[in-house]
């Protein structure tokens, strides 16, 4: 895993400010760095390498391709290298190769076939930018599902990428304002979807997207070479129709060659394992798969309503792991509380964020790549909101939209929207759909949307997806899932908590056929309107006894609303959202800001917009007007 940084046509000392870039993303590439400046100045690029495949310096970036016309910089694994390249040497594109890296593959299949056919045949997660000197063109591309980030826009003048939005900070001349537009997302979510950032003028690339920049004129086009919205049609078109065991043998199949796959490594491999059923299946065909000890890793919690750490101890015993387990506590998790800004480089509040660092701190010291099974509940109808969601449309979708409209209006301006029970359902009455029902979830407390000041509400893609490809209500909910919930919150967290400490990370369930494979399947495979995750289950079940599974899944959560009563992380929270400070700042709502505090602080009513809007604050303290260097 790596991070990669460009500035194009800029006016001051590129060279000198791509090393900034470099030294803001060190974390994610400490072994090595390079930087490629053009003959002309026009072009910058940078890279920090966490070496993985071929660790000599064979490997290093900027790469320059055999022909020399071709500069690339590239964060990630491409797991079918090898198909890949005996496929360049058997159609006489490449004689011979200079390394044993996927990076030299990657650039050449580019050289040879152009970015779309070779980024369409390559398995795996990335970001890259690409240098062609005889076009005079820069292309940026993201992995299918967008396992690694990339953040694009106008910096200083300049055109600027970066893995970490904290690299176009640092660039000399930074004066991008805080998107305020994108706030009412941000509070209403825990995060900021893509296309979009915490500033103004810079984006995130979206996942499977290709974006194409003229050197010259700095006008540039992006497009897809991949649809999450396409896989879902497609494989709705074109159902499984075999039996549920059969499903469960072909699952399995996909399964183990992905894992196969993303095992490769020239530096030790783990993996995450808590007790819930998609790291227990990742790690039991690991372990079925591998020549020795798979080495898997969780963490405890004191609190036994939030510990798995036991039940993880059981699975690995059963599967003969070699398992290490680190408990931790209060002081642990509330000690990463200060840290949080400067991982993420923009607000995000997913409170699991600071389990999963601990996780991943205690597991880079094992090993450098470690596997998750995140993907599971989005691609398998995990969630047991799919089923609330269910439930309440089987309710509502006879009477039509103009009459419950109104009516939900009606409840929502009346004495009733009073009680938290008639407010939650009228809001819900006004669902044009079982999708639209799902985004609502988030927005039935009239102070989520008066947080900002600003008024300016962005178009993002929960709110575009009224017509989705698909009739049944929680293949609709996953999709809108995979669409942003998973990509820009479950996946932006481990990233950025993982290679905070240099941890490669990988997704086996992330595999494009897997993933292609999941979207054929019936629902009564996944779900039986109680239980979900299946035929994902009956995969496990094989390697795992049932019973050792069937229990109450806790996740990943931590006591936030326990913890900020403790009077260290209640006087740092006071702080941050201090009455005259919110004023000064004129971006949230001071007054609104003091309702939720005192409801939570007096009346124990904890809302968990009071984290998003601690994240905010901390990261507008550390990031924007603190010091970047």
């Amino acid at each position: 895993m790596c991070g990669i940084a460009g500035l194009i046509k800029y006016k001051g000392d590129a060279g000198e400010n791509i090393h900034r870039m470099n030294e803001r993303m060190l974390h994610r590439g400490p072994d090595d760095g390079g930087i490629f400046v053009s003959d002309d100045g026009n072009v910058a690029l940078g890279h920090r390498r966490l070496s993985i495949v071929d660790l000599s310096k064979n490997g290093a970036q900027p790469f320059v391709s055999a022909s020399g016309k071709t500069v690339m910089v590239y964060n990630g694994e491409i797991y079918n290298n090898k198909e890949i390249k005996d496929r360049l040497v058997r159609e006489g594109k490449v004689s011979t190769f200079r390394s044993t890296s996927d990076t030299e593959v990657l650039i050449e299949a580019i050289e040879a076939y152009g970015i779309k056919e070779a980024l369409t045949m390559s398995k795996g997660m990335f970001a890259l930018a690409v240098y062609d000197k005889e076009k005079n063109t820069i292309t940026l591309a993201r992995d299918r599902v967008g396992e690694k980030p990339l953040y694009y826009g106008k910096v200083a003048g300049a055109f600027g990428f970066a893995s970490d939005i904290g690299c176009l900070r640092v660039v000399e001349g930074f004066d991008n304002k805080i998107n305020t537009g994108v706030l009412d997302i941000y509070f209403t979510e825990g995060y900021i979807p893509a296309p979009y950032s915490v500033y103004e003028g810079i984006n995130k690339l979206e996942a499977g997207c290709i974006l194409e920049l003229d050197v010259n004129t700095l006008e540039y086009k992006t497009y897809p070479y991949w649809s999450m919205y396409e896989a879902a049609r497609k494989g709705q078109e074109n159902p499984f129709t075999g039996s549920r065991k059969e499903a469960a043998d072909e699952l399995e199949r996909l399964l183990k060659a992905s894992i196969k796959d993303q095992m490769v490594a020239d530096v030790p491999v783990g993996a995450f394992l808590s007790a819930g059923i998609d790291s227990s299946t990742i790690v039991s065909l690991m372990q079925d798969l591998a020549p020795g000890k798979v080495r898997t890793f969780t963490i405890g919690m004191e609190q036994k309503e939030y510990n798995e750490a036991v039940y993880a101890k059981e699975i690995a015993a059963h599967l003969g792991t070699d398992h290490t387990e680190l408990y931790i506590t209060e002081n642990d998790a509330k000690a990463v509380v200060p840290k949080l800004a400067s991982m993420f480089g923009e607000p995000f509040a997913d409170s699991s964020q600071i389990p999963t660092f601990l996780v991943s701190k205690m597991t880079r010291d094992h090993v450098t790549v470690s596997l998750s099974g995140d993907a599971g509940d989005e691609l398998f109808c995990g969630y047991t909101s799919y089923n609330s969601v269910s439930r309440i449309w089987g309710k509502m979708k006879n009477i039509p939209y103009f009459i419950r409209k109104p009516a939900s209006a009606l409840v929502l301006h009346s004495p009733l929207a009073k009680k938290d029970i008639y407010r939650i359902k009228g809001t819900l009455l006004g669902a044009k759909g079982p999708g639209d029902i799902h985004r609502l979830e988030h927005e039935t407390d009239p102070l989520t949307k008066k947080i900002a000041l600003s008024q300016t509400v962005l178009p993002y893609k929960y709110t575009e997806l009224e017509k989705i490809p698909m009739d049944e209500v929680n293949h609709q909910c996953m999709l809108m899932d995979m669409l942003v919930y998973h990509p820009d919150d479950i996946l932006v967290k481990v990233d950025r908590t993982a290679m905070a400490v240099s941890l490669e990370t990988r997704v086996p369930m992330l595999d494009r056929d897997l993933v292609e494979f999941a979207w054929r399947l019936p629902i009564d495979y996944l779900s039986d309107g109680q239980t979900g995750k299946l035929v994902l289950r009956d995969v496990l079940y094989k390697y795992v006894p049932r019973e050792m599974m069937e229990r109450p899944k806790k996740g990943f959560a931590i006591p936030i609303d326990t913890w900020l009563k403790d009077k260290g992380l209640r006087e740092w929270a006071e702080n941050l959202i201090e009455e005259n400070k919110l004023k000064a700042q004129g971006i949230l709502d001071p007054a609104v800001v003091k309702r939720m505090w005192e409801d939570f602080t007096q009346k124990g009513i904890y809302r968990i917009e009071i984290w998003y809007i601690l994240m905010f604050q901390q990261w507008y303290e550390n990031e924007y007007i603190g010091n970047v260097e």
